[in-house]
């Protein structure tokens, strides 16, 4: 059985191993609600819940794999059970940043950053 920072890898959720090692330490992935740690094993039928900027996205594992496979397999292996809700929230949160900041307008100026303060 495989560990749930490297499931979470293989299943491409976490670009990186350590990345998901490190949001277990964060206790930000749940196992049937119960806090896990990196080296926590994952078997079939479980429900895996991760916070990822303040929406909670939920999974249920199908089958456990031992190896990364490509983005279109990844449906083979999870399946996402996310609330509506939650995903509301992330469209939400999606078209604040995009009214916010243009796409590929680099880090703010100086003269924006005296704007914004003085706005607020």
């Amino acid at each position: 059985m495989p560990r749930i920072d490297s499931f979470l890898w293989s299943v491409r959720l976490y670009k990186t191993r350590s990345k998901a090692t490190e949001a277990c330490k964060k206790n930000r992935i749940l196992i049937n609600e119960a806090e896990a740690k990196p080296s926590k094993e994952v078997k079939a039928g479980d429900v895996i819940l991760i916070r990822k900027s303040g929406v909670k996205f939920e999974y249920k594992v199908l089958e456990i794999l031992s190896k990364r496979v490509g983005a279109k397999l990844v449906p083979d292996y999870i399946l996402e059970i996310t609330k509506i809700e939650e995903l509301e929230k992330l469209k939400l949160q999606q078209l604040a940043q995009k009214t916010y900041r243009d796409k590929g307008a680099g880090r703010p100026t100086k003269k924006d950053r005296r704007d914004l303060e003085e706005f607020l």
